[in-house]
């Protein structure tokens, strides 16, 4: 019998907006590992399937029981939010995959945040975008600062991912400096809290005003180019096919 393993994007959360292939995986697994609160988000669709779950931090163990559970002949579905890809679990997936090579190992995107949270708002990625994180536990914040930095000169339309934290309250306000630098105070932005769960919530503000704002790590923050409009309360990047 085949060992396997499927790293799957759930999308924002909510079960409609789960892809079609996504949901036939879970249902033909045994086994649904993830993050406790990813779980939580598909437990109600997936009756009858084993759920195994770790807290933060704990990606190394969760990625092991995973292999772990495959080596004993389980198809095993591994979960992330939005896509596994992106920010997920995917690499980790693979790199610690070397040591089980009994275990197939298939992708099965979703939509990450920076997609779904762009449908609430409107329009704001129609051309060239970065993405960009403002988490330091992985990244150190020079890096991060010259990423933004570099993103803003260019006039890219920029994604901030983990924008803020307890121990990170600040760092939104630390990023907007920075991009002013490069950016007018009043270029168009948006945040989006609780994409495609209950409470999902846009909002179209300037840069200005963004750095002021209150924002949690269920926010994903969009700042847009320097042709990015406020169309009607959307949020609407020009593609450029002609001047309007």
């Amino acid at each position: 019998m085949s060992k396997k393993i499927y790293v799957v994007g759930i999308g924002p959360g909510e079960y409609e907006q789960m892809s079609i292939k996504a949901a036939n995986v879970l249902k033909s697994c045994d086994t649904i590992i993830g993050y406790t609160v990813y779980v939580d988000l598909v437990k109600e669709h997936f009756a009858g399937k084993e759920f195994m779950t770790t807290p933060m931090r704990k990606e190394v163990d969760r990625c092991v029981l995973a292999f772990e559970e495959a080596m004993k002949d389980k198809t095993v579905a591994m979960i992330c939010s939005g896509d596994a890809g992106v920010y997920g679990m995917t690499g980790l997936m693979y790199e610690i995959g070397e040591k089980y090579p009994e275990v197939e190992v298939e992708v099965v995107c979703g939509t990450t945040a920076a997609i779904s949270g762009a449908g609430v708002l409107g329009a704001p990625l129609i051309h060239d975008f970065a993405v960009i994180s403002l988490s330091d536990l992985l990244t150190p914040w020079e890096k991060i600062e010259k990423r933004l930095l570099c993103a803003s000169e260019a006039d890219l339309s920029i994604v901030l991912y983990n924008p803020s934290s307890k121990k990170r309250h600040d760092y939104l306000q630390k990023a907007c400096d920075l991009m002013m630098k490069h950016k007018s105070p009043e270029t168009v932005c948006g945040t989006v809290i609780n994409i495609g769960r209950e409470g999902e919530k846009g909002t179209v503000m300037t840069l200005k005003e963004l750095r002021d704002t209150q924002v949690d790590m269920f926010t994903t923050v969009f700042i847009g180019n320097s042709q990015t409009k406020n169309i009607n309360g959307k949020m609407v990047t020009p593609r450029g096919y002609k001047n309007v």
